[in-house]
């Protein structure tokens, strides 16, 4: 079971998405915000300073890759992992993730039986 003080951002425009990313991370104990696009998931971040990010590379506007450049460089969040979930899985797209900053990339489509193990891991620094 997930520390339950633990807070994750979802920064995700389609709605399905989010909905089912935090059905599966609450029903493990997290508690998740949301936001549906990069600017408001920035401020989001500067106010709440979650415990890890995860971003969609594929936004509206700013996309993903900007995002989390936005994120590492806010005084106050570049210790705070952020985490690419996306259906970005064409050969190259995982090193681009990371290289765009990322501590880590899920694809899309979750698994949702291993998704909270996945976010653990990734909350406890592994």
């Amino acid at each position: 079971m997930a520390d339950r003080s633990a807070r994750i951002l979802y920064v995700e425009d389609n709605p399905d998405n989010r909905l089912l990313v935090r059905r599966v991370l609450e029903a493990a104990g997290y508690v998740v915000l949301e936001a549906p696009d990069a600017p408001s998931g920035l401020a989001q971040a500067l106010t709440a300073r979650p415990d890890l990010i995860l971003v969609d590379i594929n936004l509206p506007g700013t996309d993903g890759y900007a995002l989390t450049a936005r994120l590492k460089a806010a005084p106050g969040l570049e210790q705070i992992r952020v985490v690419a979930l996306t259906a970005n899985v064409m050969k190259g797209d995982r090193e681009r993730t990371l290289a765009a900053g990322c501590d880590g990339y899920i694809q899309k489509p979750i698994d949702v039986d291993a998704l909270p193990g996945q976010i653990a891991r990734y909350l406890n620094n592994v």
